[in-house]
């Protein structure tokens, strides 16, 4: 079946190691809108962090999406509301209280893309989220919120151990009632129940009238399996971990091997000789 919808997780994905687009992508990425194609950018970062790879990549206008947040949020590339699956101030609050309790770095992200955390000493992985989010830090107490206030994910930082140690404590206080997400060694992410790249992918496909078996997905990670296991053709990048391996139906070279061109010249775009 033809392919009419190619979603791209974008750390170790769509980047290089070297944190670059590569020029053989955006050839292929360019090719691919030349034939109409939708190229929807999958990803943990809001809108305003994803900005500059979808300028890279030419992906514009309001007919064009990016799936924010690990599925919480889709709207178009200007900015025009979809979907949204948010967290109220309750939930925010037991999240931060149970941080807390656990000596654990955390922080929330607002629908607007601000950064904010109780913590008033930064852990150095929630300065990174704001740099590369292009956001701001809020140091604020779940109690200085509004009433209405929500959030569109929590997420648990730090080091690869401390999140190790304490995944299995934040899925039982937590799977309930959200879902929860190891999106990177070093990320814990818990958003509204049920919701992830695949689910919102799905959500897209039926505005636009695309068929999960017309799509097709590339990620590298855990919180990658359920855009995989949503769409018709799911490719592994050649450095994503195993488990996402085993849930691909195709591994393609590295994201420093031009693994997407690779794999969209030999699976979308008919040149096998790439």
């Amino acid at each position: 079946m033809t392919i009419k919808l190619i979603a791209f997780d974008i750390d170790d994905t769509l980047l290089s190691s070297a944190k670059v687009i590569l020029p053989s992508t955006i050839a292929a990425v360019h090719e691919c809108l030349a034939r109409g194609l939708k190229i929807v950018l999958c990803t943990g970062r809001p809108l305003a962090g994803v900005a500059p790879f979808l300028a890279e990549l030419g992906v514009t206008g309001d007919d064009q999406y990016v799936v924010t947040y690990n599925g919480a949020v889709t709207e178009t590339v200007s900015g025009r509301l979809i979907i949204s699956h948010l967290i109220d101030r309750a939930g925010y609050a037991a999240m931060t209280d149970f941080a807390a309790a656990h000596r654990l770095p955390f922080n929330v992200v607002d629908p607007q893309s601000a950064i904010i955390t109780a913590d008033h000493d930064l852990d150095p992985m929630i300065v990174v989220q704001a740099y590369e989010n292009r956001a701001g830090v809020l140091i604020r107490e779940p109690g200085e919120m509004p009433a209405d206030f929500a959030i569109a994910k929590g997420v648990f930082v730090g080091t690869e151990a401390q999140l190790d140690a304490a995944e299995n404590a934040v899925r039982v206080a937590f799977s309930p009632r959200f879902s929860v997400i190891r999106a990177g060694r070093q990320f814990l992410e818990v958003m509204a129940l049920g919701i992830d790249k695949g689910k919102a992918l799905l959500a897209l496909g039926e505005q636009l009238g695309i068929l999960p078996e017309e799509m097709m997905a590339f990620g590298d990670e855990e919180n990658d399996l359920a855009m995989f296991d949503a769409v018709g053709t799911a490719v592994a990048m050649g450095n994503g971990t195993d488990v996402a391996k085993a849930h691909a139906d195709v591994v393609t070279a590295s994201n420093d091997e031009d693994g997407i061109a690779k794999a969209l010249a030999s699976l979308v775009l008919g040149d096998t000789g790439v």
